[in-house]
C-alpha cells in the first residue's frame, strides 16, 4: 500500500510539474523566508494517499472509502484556503468573520474539513459516539498537520511520526499517507516543493482515518481531547513546529525553510 501510494504520489507530481492545472501561478507560493516554492506535491499527495488505499483488497471497503473522503475534502478545502486565504489566524477570528457575515477560507475548512471527518468517523465506526469521536479525530489530525506545515519536512515528519503507531496497532490504512509522505519529503526539505493546505490538510485527513481505526473509545476520547486542546491553541503549536529541534539532513541537505 504504501508503495503504491509513493509510486502513484511521485508520478504525479511529476507530471503536475510539467502540466499544472489551471494558472501556473497559482500553484507557486511565497514561503516563511520569501522564497518561492511550487505547490503541486500537495495534489500528487492527497490523490497517492487516496488512491494506495483504494487499491488496498486487503483493507475493509468502509476505510478505503473514508481515506478517499477525508483526503478529498481536505484537499477541496485546503485548496481554496491557499488561494483565497487571508490574513486571519485561529478559529475565533474566522468565526468572528462569519458572525459578521463574511465567509472566510478558514471557515471554508473548519466546516468542509469537519463535515467530511464526521462522514470518515461514521464509516468506520459502528457506535455513535464512537462514530462522533472518530469524526473529531479525523478532523482535527487534518488541522494539526497543517499547523505543523512552518517549515521544511515539519508536516511529511508529522504524518510519518504520527503513522507508526496505527501500523503497530493493527491499522495499516496509515500506509497509505505514510508513503505519499514519504514520495515527497525530500523535495519538501530542498524547498523544491511544499505541501500547502491543500496537501496538509489531505494527508492529516487520511492519517486521522488510521488513528481513529487503531483506537477504541478510550483512545478516540485522549485522541480527541489532544487535538481539540492543540486547536485551541494553534499558535503555540505551530510555534514548536518552528523549533531547530525539527530541523534534520535528508539527502545531505539540511532545510533552510518551506511551509507557510
Amino acid at each position: 500500500m504504501a508503495g503504491v501510494a509513493a509510486a502513484a504520489t511521485r508520478l504525479a507530481h511529476g507530471q503536475l510539474r510539467r502540466r499544472p492545472p489551471g494558472s501556473p501561478g497559482s500553484w507557486r507560493r511565497v514561503n516563511y523566508a520569501g522564497r518561492t516554492v511550487r505547490a503541486e506535491a500537495g495534489a500528487a499527495a492527497a490523490g497517492g494517499a487516496a488512491l494506495g488505499a483504494a487499491v488496498a483488497a486487503a483493507l475493509p471497503v468502509r476505510e478505503r472509502c473514508a481515506v478517499a473522503l477525508a483526503a478529498a475534502a481536505g484537499a477541496v478545502c485546503g485548496r481554496y484556503d491557499d488561494l483565497r486565504g487571508d490574513h486571519r489566524r485561529g478559529f475565533r477570528a474566522h468565526l468572528g468573520a462569519l458572525r459578521n457575515g463574511q465567509l472566510t477560507s478558514g471557515s471554508v475548512k473548519l466546516f468542509g474539513v469537519g463535515a467530511a471527518g464526521l462522514a470518515a468517523g461514521a464509516l468506520v465506526k459502528e457506535r455513535p459516539l464512537d462514530k462522533v469521536l472518530a469524526g473529531v479525530v479525523v478532523a482535527g489530525t487534518a488541522h494539526l498537520v497543517n499547523l505543523v506545515d512552518v517549515r521544511p519536512g515539519r508536516a511529511v515528519l508529522a504524518v510519518l511520526a504520527l503513522g507508526v503507531p496505527g501500523l503497530l496497532r493493527g491499522a495499516p490504512v496509515a500506509a497509505a499517507p505514510m508513503g505519499a509522505a514519504a514520495a515527497v519529503l525530500a523535495d519538501d526539505v530542498a524547498e523544491r516543493a511544499m505541501l500547502g493546505d491543500m496537501g496538509a490538510h489531505a494527508l492529516g485527513g487520511a492519517l486521522g482515518v488510521a488513528v481513529a481505526v487503531a483506537n477504541g473509545r478510550l483512545g478516540l476520547v485522549v485522541h480527541a481531547a489532544g487535538l481539540v486542546a492543540a486547536a485551541v491553541g494553534g499558535e503555540a503549536v505551530s510555534r514548536i513546529a518552528r523549533s531547530p529541534m525539527w530541523v534534520i539532513p535528508v539527502g545531505g541537505l539540511a532545510p533552510r525553510g518551506s511551509g507557510k
